[in-house]
């Protein structure tokens, strides 16, 4: 009997990992919620709006019911945008079948509550085993076949393995690990890097600038993330390091592209306003300085991120103000 897979959220990298796995020869239902969505994919068999140009395998079928989608479903993928996760939850947890484990692909923190998407799942699936997926994995790419390689956490090695096989492929190849924590803060806190990194692009400061903040940020993930519990080389691996290079100079990085736009002086509610896709970077990095701040985590490119986003800063001034900083050891 074939195994189902169910894909909650309809978006670019929803529809690559629900199409990889249909692939496979997995029955996927994905659930996404616009009507007018649901149409386009069903008239054209693509996902135009969120994977330009990828046509939808035969065992991938989108709906916008969830009990359709959960019903019999072994595992279950979560690949909601942050600020969407919660209200999602809410209202689907219930259908989802018992015992089957739910991964998230969610690469964000929410504001306010400053919890990670696994730990907004496990209030509302507390009984479910839950997963991270996550490392330098564009979408565009992996709809294309063309090698990548990810990490999947789970504290069950049990679930980590079992996802292992199921995702992996000839030019996809995942590891897995069992420090969630840093696997998922890893993937969230590279997003307010790439901005900066976007940043610098904007305003044309070259390669010897990139590098330098590449590595100073990475200095401040791998700083908060050991200091809340993350191990080390969970940070230096794919879902830190790896997922930070490739989110700062693709061309497909989101997160990357709002910062040069930024850098070429447009206003942030313009950016937002212009695309349907969701930068998880920006409410990101608030969250991201609000953990610095209540732990007492020095981290000025952060910060200098969220004054240039929320604030209004000018990006040279704040690029000024990072390279005049008291000199130190490194």
């Amino acid at each position: 009997m074939t195994r189902k897979i169910a894909v909650i959220g309809a978006g670019g990298w929803g529809t690559a990992t629900g199409g990889l796995l249909a692939e496979k020869g997995f029955d996927v239902s994905m659930l996404a919620h616009e009507a007018d969505h649901l149409a386009e994919i069903e008239r054209t068999g693509r996902n135009d709006r969120f994977l330009e140009g990828y046509v939808l395998p035969e065992r991938l079928r989108v709906t916008l019911d969830a009990k359709e989608c959960l019903a019999g479903a072994d595992t279950v993928l979560s690949v909601v945008p942050t600020k969407y996760l919660r209200r999602t939850w809410r209202r689907i947890a219930g259908r989802v079948e018992a015992g089957a484990p739910v991964v998230s692909l969610t690469k964000g923190i929410e504001p306010r509550t400053l919890e990670r998407p696994t730990e907004i799942l496990a209030e509302y699936l507390p009984d479910h085993p839950l997963a991270v997926l996550s490392g330098p994995s564009h979408a565009e790419e992996v709809a294309r076949h063309l090698p990548t390689t990810v990490t999947v956490a789970s504290r069950s090695t049990k679930v980590a393995r079992r996802l292992q096989e199921d995702f992996g492929t000839n030019s996809f190849r995942v590891y897995t690990n069992r420090d969630v924590f840093g696997v998922e803060f890893g993937g969230a806190m590279k997003n307010v890097i790439a901005i900066a990194a976007g940043v610098l692009d904007g305003l044309e400061l070259g390669d010897n600038t990139k590098a330098a903040l590449l590595t100073r940020g990475l200095a401040e993930i791998v700083a908060l993330g050991t200091h809340l519990g993350a191990k080390r080389h969970t940070l230096y691996g794919m879902s830190g390091m790896g997922d930070l290079i490739t989110t700062a100079f693709s061309p497909f990085g989101r997160n990357r592209a709002v910062g040069e736009r930024i850098g070429r002086g447009e206003k942030l509610a313009d950016i937002l306003a212009s695309s349907v896709k969701v930068a998880e970077g920006v409410p990101t990095t608030r969250s991201v300085r609000d953990l610095a701040r209540r732990e007492g985590i020095e981290m000025p490119i952060t910060e200098q991120v969220y004054l240039a986003l929320y604030k209004g800063k000018d990006p040279r001034r704040a690029i000024e103000d990072l390279m005049q900083r008291r000199g130190k050891s490194e």
